[in-house]
């Protein structure tokens, strides 16, 4: 079991309804997974969709699908993320969220764009990129009914920094990404209140050693926490190795940044209003070859970072369920092994395998069937 305190052998964890308990009731029954790691559920804070599902544009039970879809794998915990759209349509998007999340399917909803610049808009569509007037990311916010969870923003372009100012004041995570920022302007954005930086090294300026941009900004500061999306794809492990060095394993958050096809398959998607192809796993715009989100699952993440990047398994730990849970101000009752919080965990096999899959008490995946 790994714990907030470290790495016990021979443990166990009581499950009494929905929660972890201290002591167990009467003839409980007793599952051994001997020889298997158990963990915290995963904890997803950047997903925009999975099992051929979006949550920018899917119905509801499309959108629950897509949400299963990524529990089969792990994530017993998911913000969905939404892509530049028209202002109305966002925030009808985010009306129908908000109830999926007052229900407690997901944890709240993320605004990736349109606030964002059109020099790094990656998988955006150009023609409904704004600038970050404050009115108008007040709009969304009200939309989702409190259930705004954060807003990725350009903190260069004008509005940006009353912008932020406006989410620090709401509760609401202000993320630095899909920027053109100079290093001087992020820590502008950072004294302002952002405290997230969007999927870092990616939609963002190279590191540069007379113009070192947002990326050393935001390596540097306590107060960010950094998002990784760790598929092989979109990092170097040497980009992976230089971020927990600098940043260290308690400020790191492991995200999917998934679309569509994220447990699903290879084939044609739409991306908001782009077209994408997914071809061996890797997702493209049609029109340009651009990145467009990956079809990651937070397990697979896991599995590369302690087998191919040889990260302690501790960090690791922390990168995918305590640090997004606590950013998201709910390590209360997620992010860790403890009595009170829910029963939300994660059976690994010797190889880091996923063998089963336990949310707020109720197996998704079951470990005594394979």
């Amino acid at each position: 079991m790994v714990l907030p305190t470290g790495t016990v052998s021979d443990g166990q964890v009581i499950v009494d309804g929905t929660r972890i308990a201290r002591t167990a009731p009467e003839n409980a029954k007793v599952i051994d997974v001997t020889g298997h790691r158990l963990v915290p559920g995963f904890v997803d804070i950047h997903n925009h969709g999975g099992g051929g599902a979006s949550f920018t544009s899917g119905t509801v039970d499309e959108i629950l699908k897509g949400i299963h879809t990524h529990r089969l794998h792990g994530t017993t915990t998911l913000v969905a993320s939404t892509v530049t759209g028209d202002m109305d349509f966002l925030a009808h998007r985010a009306g129908l969220l908000s109830e999926l999340a007052e229900q407690g399917d997901i944890a709240g909803i993320h605004f990736e764009g349109p606030f964002i610049s059109p020099c790094r808009k990656g998988a955006h569509s150009e023609e409904l990129l704004r600038d970050p007037d404050p009115a108008e990311v007040r709009k969304l916010i009200d939309a989702a009914r409190g259930k705004a969870k954060m807003v990725t923003l350009a903190t260069e372009l004008p509005g940006g920094i009353d912008s932020v100012r406006l989410l620090a004041e709401h509760g609401v995570i202000a993320a630095v990404g899909h920027t053109d920022a100079t290093y001087e302007q992020t820590v502008e954005a950072i004294e302002a209140g952002a405290t997230v930086a969007t999927h870092l090294f990616n939609a963002m300026p190279q590191l540069g050693h007379r113009a070192p941009g947002p990326i050393a900004a935001l390596l540097e500061d306590e107060r960010v926490t950094v998002e990784l999306i760790n598929d092989g794809t979109h990092l170097h492990p040497a980009a992976l190795e230089l971020a927990f060095h600098r940043a260290g394993a308690d400020r790191v958050a492991f995200i999917t940044d998934a679309m569509d096809a994220a447990g699903f398959g290879d084939g044609r998607y739409w991306l908001g209003p782009l077209e994408v192809e997914v071809a061996d796993g890797v997702a493209r715009l049609v029109a340009d070859g651009t990145i467009a989100g990956s079809t990651l699952t937070l397990d697979r993440a896991f599995q590369r970072a302690v087998t191919i990047d040889r990260l302690p398994v501790e960090d690791v730990v922390a990168a995918l369920s305590a640090n997004p849970a606590r950013l998201l101000g709910m390590y209360d009752t997620i992010g860790s092994l403890e009595p009170g919080k829910d029963a939300d965990l994660v059976v690994l096999d010797a190889d880091f395998g996923l063998k089963g899959v336990m949310r707020r008490g109720e197996w998704v995946v079951d470990p005594q069937l394979g």
